[in-house]
């Protein structure tokens, strides 16, 4: 297992520094699952549920929004609107990615989702191209500082020998919202129903109403007990590992031995971590792992964003398939993404990260190529079109999740979050902010050889990630996150 010395000498250290030994990180790992973990995955895991919702809304809606008495958009531009909510999320999550890793997990869950709820809301009163991709920004902008805190503290508080399953899991509940998305808008866009102007708008606002829910229940959520005892608040990080080993004793009735004090870290006292400290170890000693985060978050941010985004379109514009039912096909499409990583997370931790992350990128990549083969052969319905789909996902969707998994797994603690935002953010301007337009611009030449070209471009790019994994993959299941990556305060 790969671990990296910390680094002296930096701006921030001083010449004497005091040295302590702490086992919070073998503390931590050592809990038996609780009625806590539980609380830490629905709190945590439902902002995706959330955010799955409101993201299905908008690929059902698509052609709904190209209608002349609606807001008369065309192709490229709902893929542009698409660019602006990405956009938005690569800008959020290094905003928030860096104040993460400086001022802690904790705080960040409000103020992400906060502004991720405000975007939700006002997309529903958008009244042209431009209020709808502001709004949709804003969203973005949520959304992005949520992927660093969120994915943090799911690291971080986790057990080792859970993380890698939960991890998916929470990443995958956004297809549990996409489902519930696909299925209301049978309801809201159906005309008999709801007026076409007042459906989708119905929907943005349910949504964002529904998300107040989620700050009530991660006032429960406490501060990481890692990135507190790497920040100087010692005492803080003993009181709240205390609490924690009481409440899950108490719910499971287990008693807790304490870990063998040869699992202790050794760290030197430290406060702040200049951003030249966080981003010079990427591109130095964790060069090899850079490229690895980065491989993986472009193949699949490609792949989501040039499908998903225009699902819709391809349902309408190839297949004839009635604006009002495009959440039907949406559905099985979204149950393949969520079952994607239920059943198969369970192999991250035990078969291992490098064999199962590869493997899922190399198989997704190859459906895909099948599957965009049979399209330009016109050799399919809509009906197996979602199948083949589907099955596709099923693959991709836990692939995509491991990209998440991994880059926040492989670097120090102090750098985590923008990690996190540093990879999601390239991998979305590189994979996703392009894809949506670039599909976008293949659908509206009307040619399904055109398209076609484009997906074996996205299949290439999960085929590219899956050789990356087997090369340079790292061995993370149940191991502790301290081996994997030595915090960057750890004393010799």
């Amino acid at each position: 297992m790969e671990q990296r010395p910390a680094k002296t000498g930096l701006s921030d250290v001083t010449a004497r520094q005091e040295i302590f030994e702490t086992l919070i990180p073998a503390r931590l790992d050592r809990l038996p699952w609780s009625e806590f973990h539980w609380l830490l995955v629905i709190g945590l895991g439902i902002t995706w549920v959330l955010d799955g919702l409101e993201v299905t809304l908008m690929g059902a809606i698509s052609a709904v929004l190209q209608r002349p008495d609606v807001l008369n958009f065309r192709a490229a531009q709902i893929g542009a609107i698409s660019s602006a909510y990405l956009v938005g999320a690569v800008m959020g999550s290094l905003v928030f990615g860096h104040l993460t890793d400086r001022y802690g997990r904790r705080k960040f869950f409000f103020i992400s989702l906060g502004i991720y709820l405000l975007g939700v809301g006002l997309t529903a009163f958008s009244w042209n191209l431009w209020s709808f991709a502001l709004f949709r920004f804003i969203t973005g902008a949520g959304i992005g500082g949520e992927y660093s805190a969120v994915n943090s503290a799911i690291d971080e508080l986790i057990p080792a020998r859970f993380r890698g399953r939960i991890d998916l899991m929470i990443n995958g509940s956004f297809w549990l919202g996409a489902a519930v998305g696909a299925a209301s808008t049978v309801i809201l866009l159906d005309t008999r129903i709801l007026s076409v102007n007042l459906g989708w708008r119905l929907g943005f606002g349910a949504g964002a109403i529904i998300g107040l829910g989620i700050i009530y229940i991660r006032r429960f959520i406490p501060e990481s007990p890692r990135w507190l005892v790497t920040h100087g608040q010692r005492e803080a990080a003993e009181k709240t590992v205390a609490d924690l080993e009481e409440t899950v004793a108490r719910e499971t009735g287990a008693r807790l031995e304490d870990p063998p004090r040869d699992h202790a870290l050794r760290l030197m006292v430290r406060h702040h971590f200049g951003l030249k400290a966080v981003l010079e170890p990427m591109l130095t000693e964790y060069r090899a792992r850079s490229v690895l985060g980065l491989s993986l978050m472009i193949a699949q941010a490609f792949v989501y964003n040039a499908i998903f985004f225009t699902y819709a379109l391809v349902l309408t514009r190839y297949y004839a398939v009635p604006v009002d039912s495009t959440g039907l096909y949406l559905l099985p499409f979204a149950l393949g993404n969520f079952l994607g990583p239920v059943a198969l997370g369970h192999f991250f931790d035990t078969i291992g990260r490098r064999q199962m992350i590869t493997a899922t990128f190399a198989i997704a990549g190859l459906v895909l190529i099948l599957t965009g083969w049979l399209f330009a052969l016109g050799a399919l319905t809509a009906m197996t079109q979602t199948i083949l789909w589907s099955v596709m996902f099923f693959f991709a969707s836990p692939a995509a999740s491991s990209a998440y998994l991994t880059v926040s797994e492989i670097f120090p603690l102090e750098m985590r979050a923008l990690a996190i935002a540093v990879f999601y953010s390239v991998g979305t301007a590189v994979g996703g902010v392009v894809a949506p337009w670039f599909f976008g611009r293949l659908i509206d030449s009307q040619s399904r050889t055109e398209l076609f070209l484009g997906y074996l471009v996205a299949a290439a790019l999960m085929l590219g990630a899956a050789v990356v994994e087997a090369t340079l993959g790292v061995a993370a299941e149940r191991t502790s996150l301290e081996k994997i990556a030595a915090p960057l305060s750890s004393a010799p």
